[in-house]
């Protein structure tokens, strides 16, 4: 079959048209790109059922911080030994109900024993002694006072007879030198009576004084004795006070120094609660304020009466100490949750604590914008905290609903649809 000739203008225009085709189909193909880049992501998808949901709202609340704790014995006293003994007997196990003198555990140490006789026996001794003493001053005095009266009498005697004398003389019944002698006779007697009387009474004081040397020395003898005594009642451990047995810490034959713990005693009617609260939320906790102590089994009020100086792994511990009566199941080393009211804040935006959120921090939160589920991010600022919830101080308006979950998989987006 013969060729058939194509004319070249025909074929321009074809190729012409070809040339432009694939020009608009690059035009159209980098104007989709441009576009689809331009376009943001698909907000993801997430569950609603799965993230909590709160709304901001205006009003007061109670700034509170919680923390967990145990319940122990605002009175505990450890019962150390007061001298070196052996374990003779353990009467008493843990959880015994004790009294002023019920005896625990009995000690035994021989030497305490005899020590405890010889003081008792040089304090007999001292006693003896002191009685002697005071018989034989007293006969000592009185012979003394006998002297003394015998002498006044001479005196008085001697006395009368001067003036006798001095009259007789005076009617030259007898001489003058008869006169003279009776008068001095009268004066020395009278000076001798002086003496005596002066003697007499420096030997009441000499009396005194060698009585009260030994009666320091009786005192001496029973303070040591008293001592003796203690230290031999007190092989009889008594917790002195009622209350239920904690800790026996030893065993029947162990010796045991001055000064180790024999037993742990604690008074069950008089508890308190240890909380252990975090180290940055325990700043504005003071002493007085009101606190809730839940025992799983109801909640007893209390108020904080200490608070420790320092931290330790994290937590400071706070101690409450219950105002009211005790619940029934209310016991030593009980498990319990305790809150501490700081303060009342009033007229503030507040919401349901995020997950992530700190007090005094800016956190960014999803907050929803319209019925079909659509959140966008925003940046909250937030104030003070409380236990369940915290104040909004920018970046949310009373009726905002914003998610409070943890949503740090969606970091990446900045909105999300709750479906």
């Amino acid at each position: 079959m013969p060729d058939i000739a194509r004319d070249p203008a025909i074929l321009k225009r074809k190729r012409l048209r070809q040339a432009g085709l694939a020009a608009i189909g690059v035009i159209i193909v980098i104007g989709v790109s441009i576009a689809l880049a331009r376009m943001e992501p698909a907000a993801p998808n997430v569950e609603r059922a799965t993230v909590l949901v709160d709304t901001v709202k205006r009003g007061s609340i109670i700034r509170q911080v919680r923390g967990l704790g145990t319940l122990v014995p605002e009175d505990t006293r450890w019962l150390p030994s007061q001298t070196e003994g052996r374990v003779e007997r353990i009467l008493l196990r843990p959880g015994a109900q004790v009294g002023p003198n019920s005896v625990i555990l009995e000690l035994s140490n021989p030497q305490v024993e005899q020590e405890a006789v010889n003081a008792k026996l040089a304090l007999q001794s001292a006693e003896a002694t002191l009685e002697n003493l005071r018989v034989k001053l007293q006969s000592d005095f009185l012979t003394q006072q006998s002297q003394v009266a015998a002498l006044d009498a001479d005196f008085q005697q001697a006395k009368m007879q001067a003036e006798a004398d001095e009259q007789l003389a005076k009617e030259e019944l007898i001489s003058e030198i008869t006169r003279k002698q009776s008068q001095l006779k009268a004066e020395t007697l009278k000076k001798r009576l002086a003496l005596d009387m002066e003697r007499l009474s420096t030997a009441k004081q000499a009396i005194d004084a060698q009585i009260r040397v030994q009666e320091a020395a009786v005192s001496q003898a029973r303070a040591v004795s008293d001592l003796q005594a203690s230290r031999m009642t007190a092989l009889k451990v008594t917790p002195g006070f009622s209350g239920v047995l904690q800790q026996v810490p030893v065993e029947v034959g162990q010796r045991v120094g001055p000064g180790a713990n024999l037993a742990r005693v604690a008074d069950p009617g008089r508890l308190k609660a240890e909380l252990k609260i975090a180290e940055t939320q325990a700043k504005d906790i003071e002493i007085g304020q009101m606190a809730e102590i839940d025992t799983r089994n109801g909640v007893m009020a209390g108020i904080v009466s200490r608070k420790d100086p320092a931290a330790a792994n994290g937590t400071v511990t706070v101690d409450v100490s219950l105002t009211g009566e005790l619940l029934r199941g209310a016991v030593p080393d009980l498990s319990v949750d305790g809150t501490i009211q700081l303060e009342r804040l009033e007229n503030i935006l507040y919401v349901g604590r995020p997950s992530l959120g700190q007090e005094q921090s800016t956190v960014g939160l999803f907050k929803v914008t319209n019925e079909a589920g659509d959140a966008e991010r925003v940046q909250v600022s937030l104030g003070k905290s409380s236990v369940n919830a915290i104040e909004v101080k920018q970046g949310l308006n009373a009726g905002d609903q914003v998610v409070l979950s943890d949503m740090s998989a969606w970091d990446a987006f900045p909105k999300v649809r709750l479906r």
